[in-house]
């Protein structure tokens, strides 16, 4: 079954290549496009697609109100939002982020590196550009800090001691199969312990908590 892919960009150039590339892609399809943040939020209620390639700066509605729009839809709970970005210190990334994007994309990457990205975040299995995503969300936590939720924290507090070390190692970037490496155990454990602090602290993806990580002060941005 093919991963449904829906474009929003206000450039229709980088729409239609974008377009192509997936299109190509055997595996990925493109279900619909658009051409600014209200469009997208249409659409996507309109496709439910799998992954939205979320252009940050659109017309009428821009990409981070957009994503807050669809990530907040229970509705829209099989979709995830990945943010894209001329900028790699974009400061609308870290709002796409904590509004419940599953990561971002900078617009010069390969093209390769685009389709093996759409597969990783339909996967959930690890977080998009992990190195990157985590140096930009350390500026961010350090700049602009923002205290989480009772909600959130209280979530924390249900955590096992181990459920809160694999919350401290997503938070650094690492995939399933790294965490597995790291506590010598299996990689179906260490998804098993990754999908349990998924659900105690209702986040949407690996995204979400590596910013809970960083705004609960379980990890603290390095100086």
């Amino acid at each position: 079954m093919s991963i449904r892919v829906l474009i929003a960009d206000d450039q229709a150039l980088v729409r239609a290549g974008f377009s192509a590339l997936v299109d190509a892609e055997p595996g990925l399809e493109v279900c619909a496009v658009a051409n600014d943040g209200v469009e997208a939020v249409a659409r996507v209620k309109d496709h439910r697609p799998d992954i939205v390639l979320m252009d940050v700066r659109m017309p009428q509605l821009d990409g981070l109100q957009a994503t807050a729009q669809i990530t907040s839809d229970p509705a829209l709970a099989g979709t995830k939002v990945v943010v894209l970005t001329t900028f790699e210190l974009d400061e609308y990334v870290f709002g796409a982020l904590r509004a419940g994007a599953s990561g971002f994309l900078l617009k010069d990457l390969e093209p390769a590196d685009l389709l093996q990205a759409i597969r990783v975040v339909a996967s959930g299995d690890a977080l998009l550009a992990p190195r990157v995503t985590r140096r930009l969300i350390e500026e961010f936590a350090r700049t602009t800090p923002t205290p989480a939720t009772d909600e959130a924290l209280a979530g924390l507090d249900e955590l096992t001691a181990r459920e809160r070390e694999v919350l401290g190692l997503v938070a650094t970037g690492m995939s399933n199969g790294e965490i597995a490496e790291q506590l010598v155990v299996s990689p179906l454990t260490a998804k098993t312990h990754v999908s349990r602090v998924l659900m105690k602290l209702g986040a949407r993806d690996r995204a979400q908590l590596v910013v809970l990580a960083y705004e609960s002060g379980l990890v603290t941005p390095r100086g």
